[in-house]
């Protein structure tokens, strides 16, 4: 059987959880009070001064993120670097290291502006930014199918899935006093769409016997990409038109739609204060909906072994085997359906949980507990983050938070120097562990934070 698009799958999984970088919010920042973002991950967070950012300095954030690890890919065979289709790795070697599904979850947040400011009874923020998510899913069963290659076995590689989405949006948040204790705040986005493709590969079943050969598949692609054409070509063995790649002629706005941020902190005392957030709260409705299915659930089923073991007969062994390869492959050789029309899909959405304890007996010190999960289908993903939280002094604040969620235990830290007319900060929520001769964090876990802003008022 092909697996090309197995391969293809799975190998750009493993680059990108070499390679990725993506912008998130950094949450060991959250209880930072001069950390000025802190907005973006709860709205009713209001800073002490207002701020303008460095074009394209404000908020920088670069990290790798994954629930695989590198390690569990390449490896070091013979004292040359390999991947785990090297035959000298063993099959339950590499298999052991992997979960039930590898995950990659991606989120591009790039500033263009951003400001905040104290008026209307409140503290104001303006936001201007690109973002991008994207995500893969890839089950274990996948791996297995192109270590082990065509075996008498059976392959459940259901529940595959891959998911990206581009566009920009404009932030107009506000945030206020309710009374001694509650303060609320909202921010709407106004969204502009660029692209959206969802492949959902959701059934395929391969039970290769010594009797007969049976594969079940169910796929579907949606891309909503302004200019998109599928390319098309013809399996010569069975006639079959598939959909082989796409071409892009130009780009441009591609949709339009609206979210909110919402958030709330309540102070419960001189000592304890809660806090809760949920962000992204909308959807975008694309223009355009290119379509390539399997056209439902497909089957294919054999028992025909007529094989020649004289390699110059038409029926030749080699020759007879690629064919059935072929007939396989074709499951999941899509269909072109075409433009079906405007659709709408919803952003996903973060809620955060926090609590912050002031130290009575040195009261710049704070200890913080945060909770954050990402609501977004198969690729939902949870952190649990405990910090501490120091300002010593007007112009030096410190935080260091360790943490455990899906991508597993991380350690995180931000260190902030605030002046007169001028704000840096650099902050991690992952500190990279063991990294390999290229740099290439082990863990596929690391982050770095970089901000140079201007603040003003008091």
């Amino acid at each position: 059987m092909k697996t090309s698009i197995y391969r293809s799958l799975a190998l750009a999984f493993i680059s990108a959880t070499a390679y990725n970088t993506y912008a998130q919010n950094t949450e060991s920042a959250y209880f930072n009070d001069e950390y000025m973002y802190r907005f973006k991950m709860n709205p009713a967070i209001g800073n002490n001064r207002g701020f303008v950012a460095f074009p394209a300095l404000g908020n920088l954030d670069i990290a790798l993120s994954g629930t695989a690890k590198v390690k569990d890919f390449i490896y070091n065979v013979n004292g040359r670097t390999t991947t785990f289709l090297n035959p000298q790795v063993s099959t339950s070697k590499f298999l052991n290291s992997l979960g039930s599904n590898s995950r990659l979850g991606t989120t591009i947040n790039a500033g263009i502006l951003s400001a905040g400011f104290k008026a209307f009874g409140g503290y104001n923020t303006v936001n201007i930014s690109t973002r991008a998510d994207v995500n893969l899913n890839l089950p274990k069963e996948l791996f297995r199918l192109m270590k082990q290659g065509l075996q008498n076995d059976t392959y459940d590689i259901s529940d595959m899935r891959a998911n990206a989405s581009a566009w920009a949006e404009i932030g107009l948040g506000h945030s206020r006093d309710i009374n001694k204790r509650l303060r609320i705040g909202a921010t709407l986005k106004i969204l502009v769409g660029g692209a959206n493709v969802d492949a959902k590969f959701n059934k395929a079943h391969l039970a290769l016997g010594t009797e007969n050969w049976q594969a079940v598949t169910n796929a579907t692609i949606n891309a909503s990409v302004k200019g998109l054409a599928y390319k098309t070509d013809i399996n010569s063995h069975t006639g079959h038109e598939y959909v082989s790649g796409a071409d892009i002629d130009g780009t441009g706005i591609n949709g339009f739609g609206t979210a909110f941020d919402l958030g709330a902190v309540y102070r419960l005392n001189k000592d304890w204060a809660f806090s809760a957030s949920i962000l992204d709260l909308g959807f975008i409705s694309w223009s355009n909906n290119m379509v390539a299915s399997t056209n439902g659930t497909q089957t294919f089923e054999t028992d025909r072994y007529s094989f020649n073991v004289d390699n110059d007969k038409p029926n030749n062994f080699s020759d007879e085997l690629d064919k059935m390869k072929d007939q396989l492959s074709a499951l999941y050789e899509l269909n072109n359906m075409g433009n079906l029309g405007s659709r709408t899909t919803a952003l996903a959405a973060t809620l955060n949980l926090g609590a912050e304890y002031t130290f009575p007996f040195y009261r710049k010190l704070t200890f913080g507990a945060l909770s954050t999960t990402r609501i977004n289908g198969s690729f939902t993903w949870t952190d649990f983050r405990l910090s501490a939280n120091v300002a010593p002094s007007k112009v030096f604040s410190a935080s260091a938070a360790a943490a455990y969620g899906t991508f597993g235990f991380s350690f995180g830290w931000i260190l902030n120097v605030h002046v007169t007319g001028f704000n840096l900060f650099l902050a991690t929520d992952h500190t990279p562990g063991k990294t390999a001769k290229q740099g290439i964090p082990l863990s596929s876990n690391a982050n770095i934070n970089f901000g140079l802003n201007i603040p003003f008022g008091h």
